[in-house]
């Protein structure tokens, strides 16, 4: 039920989505001679659409989470890597059978450099289809074609692909990994994401070391207007939104113990 639920709030309130239903409201106000609800409306829908798309907001709201858990050293011995899906394109790898990357394909490539560093260690590789409406191929069915044609033996290779969001990441690779005391996992995901994901392996008995990639923010971004093009600025403030939301209600739903993870938290 959560995941449902999710899903079909995340529809309406991402900014562009929203913008659009603010304006749709608006004009059936006007329709109907509600002339205040209409203006106020359009007026909604203007600011939301202009702050996420014309200012640095999104890279403001971006950055505190690339920063709260910073990229560490890495270990002299590594046992796993963890790998969290989301870096491919489903819906089109799922037709023409290809690896396409996504923005967040950082991940999938850090991976493959990580696991030709300690070519002993195993990876798990976390995805299924997570989307409610469109049909496509799970990171997990997508990565062996990329890993394997990096140099990762398939052998070395643990798919989980049932997983539909970070939860249930964590959940299904530490009941498929069930990890031994004192061994080193690496946790690879986009560094936005990682105080959410790292909270939530630490919760189902999955230490890992986080290792986050992906970085949309210099930390040097500012407030200002036009720092970035639209479309990036539209996107970074949607991310921003989601994982923003997406802490507080797993902290609400006693999914994490925090509303915003830190390291040692």
């Amino acid at each position: 039920m959560f995941y449902y639920l999710s899903k079909v709030f995340w529809f309406f309130i991402q900014p562009l989505n929203l913008t659009i239903f603010l304006l749709l409201a608006g004009l059936i106000a006007g329709m109907i001679g509600r002339r205040r609800l209409a203006v106020t409306g359009s007026v909604l829908a203007f600011l939301i659409l202009a702050l996420s798309a014309w200012t640095s907001l999104g890279a403001m709201m971006l950055n505190p989470l690339e920063e709260r858990f910073p990229k560490p050293s890495l270990p002299e011995e590594v046992d796993g890597i963890a790998v969290l899906g989301g870096g491919f394109e489903g819906a089109i790898n799922l037709v023409r059978g290809g690896h396409e990357l996504n923005s967040s394909g950082d991940r999938m490539v850090e991976t493959a450099i990580l696991a030709r560093r300690f070519p002993q260690a195993k990876v798990v590789v976390s995805g299924g289809n997570g989307s409610l409406f469109f049909d496509g191929e799970g990171d997990a069915d997508t990565a062996p074609r990329l890993l394997e044609a990096l140099g990762v033996p398939a052998d070395r290779l643990i798919l989980e692909d049932k997983s539909r969001n970070t939860y249930e990441n964590a959940v299904f690779s530490r009941e498929l990994v069930k990890p031994k005391p004192g061994e080193t996992w690496l946790l690879v995901t986009s560094a936005f994401h990682m105080p959410r994901a790292k909270a939530l392996f630490d919760k189902a008995g999955f230490p890992t070391v986080p290792w986050p990639v992906d970085y949309r923010t210099s930390g040097k971004e500012g407030i200002g207007l036009f720092r970035d093009n639209p479309s990036d600025s539209l996107q970074a403030t949607t991310m921003a939104v989601r994982e923003w939301i997406g802490l507080l209600a797993y902290w609400l739903s006693g999914r994490i113990d925090q509303p915003f993870p830190a390291p040692g938290g």
